[in-house]
């Protein structure tokens, strides 16, 4: 399957620095861009996150990450509480970002990275939320040691 992905351009973002947007509407459930970038092991993942601050990398499965801090456009694909996207294999095994609700023309494309570290350092309702219920379930864990 060949992707066009022309109408997906990188411009200021009111959430950090630059982002991704549509430049036409997209529905629910549509493959937006296939997530190309270097396939990396564990090892080198954990290596380029530590040593080289790089937090453009994607989880594909448990020895395969892609590396996109290369990619022109997928490296500004921002966090969001309210994201509008989310990243999938597609039918060849191939990772894909897809609509996950009906997206307006002109905005930007977000998906929740799902780390904890994102939560701390976003201020939205939902995130200080998800700490709260990290912290409720760390101290209910350490209620039950011996």
């Amino acid at each position: 399957m060949t992707f066009k992905d022309d109408f997906i351009v990188v411009c200021q973002s009111q959430l950090h620095g630059k982002g991704l947007f549509t430049k036409k509407q997209i529905e629910k459930g549509t493959i937006i861009i296939k997530i190309i970038g270097e396939e990396v092991d564990e090892l080198e993942c954990i290596r380029r996150e530590n040593e080289e601050n790089n937090v453009y990398i994607f989880y594909k499965n448990d020895n395969c990450y892609v590396d996109v801090s290369n990619n022109e456009k997928l490296r500004y694909l921002n966090h969001s509480c309210k994201f509008n996207c989310y990243v999938d294999e597609d039918q060849n095994g191939e990772l894909v970002l897809i609509a996950s609700r009906d997206i307006e023309a002109y905005e930007e494309l977000t998906i929740d990275y799902g780390f904890d570290e994102i939560y701390q350092l976003c201020k939205c309702d939902d995130c200080n939320k998800k700490i709260q219920l990290s912290n409720n379930l760390s101290m209910k864990s350490n209620f039950f040691e011996y």
